[in-house]
């Protein structure tokens, strides 16, 4: 079953408002992580359309276009860094979501999230593993919340620029190690996570 016919045979059991979520930044070492909630229309396809990790970014972006240009609602939901230390990164992901889901003009009536259970939302949720490739509103949520996330880490370039947030996007890369050892950690550090705490030390 394609993932566009994983929907549809929901909506054919009843469900109208089906919003598919899913998140982007959980494993970076700075930065956000940003959710996204989608709600598509019914018999609607978008061509390409797929888990954002697995879609170069230009054609994200236009992947990006097209689903803000026929999706029936979008929301998005951030939590930064500093509140990713303080409650940790499995339940700033769930925050964000929650942020997502609020931010729907319209509440949905069946929610399709990329294996995580929202057990403080109460709306009725089925929750895939690797939902991004089971499920086109996750798909579409993927890239949405994948695009936001890269350019507000593009605008981070520009506030830091010798940590390279444009090219890595805060992954842990080997370019970015060496800049986190140069450099040592920046506000959107995420501080307790081991690989910036462990550089951290020589700082203080």
């Amino acid at each position: 079953m394609d993932i566009f016919r994983y929907d549809e045979s929901l909506r054919q059991k009843g469900f109208c408002r089906i919003a598919g979520i899913d998140e982007a930044g959980r494993g970076p070492l700075a930065g956000p992580v940003v959710a996204s909630a989608v709600v598509m229309p019914a018999g609607k396809t978008i061509k390409g359309l797929r888990d954002s990790k697995k879609v170069p970014e230009a054609e994200r972006e236009s992947l990006f276009d097209d689903i803000l240009g026929c999706c029936l609602d979008i929301g998005v939901g951030i939590v930064d860094a500093v509140e990713i230390d303080k409650i940790n990164i499995l339940r700033a992901t769930k925050h964000a979501m929650e942020k997502a889901i609020r931010a729907l003009s319209t509440e949905p009536d069946l929610l399709l999230i990329d294996a995580v259970k929202l057990p403080q939302v109460h709306i009725k949720q089925i929750c895939p593993i690797r939902g991004e490739s089971v499920s086109a509103s996750i798909a579409a949520a993927s890239i949405v919340a994948k695009v936001t996330r890269d350019r507000l880490m593009q605008q981070y370039h520009e506030i830091y620029p010798e940590y390279g947030f444009k090219k890595h996007k805060g992954y842990g890369t080997k370019e970015h190690m060496g800049k986190l050892l140069s450099y040592g950690p920046c506000p959107i550090h995420r501080k307790t996570f081991e690989k910036v705490m462990s550089l951290m030390l020589p700082f203080r």
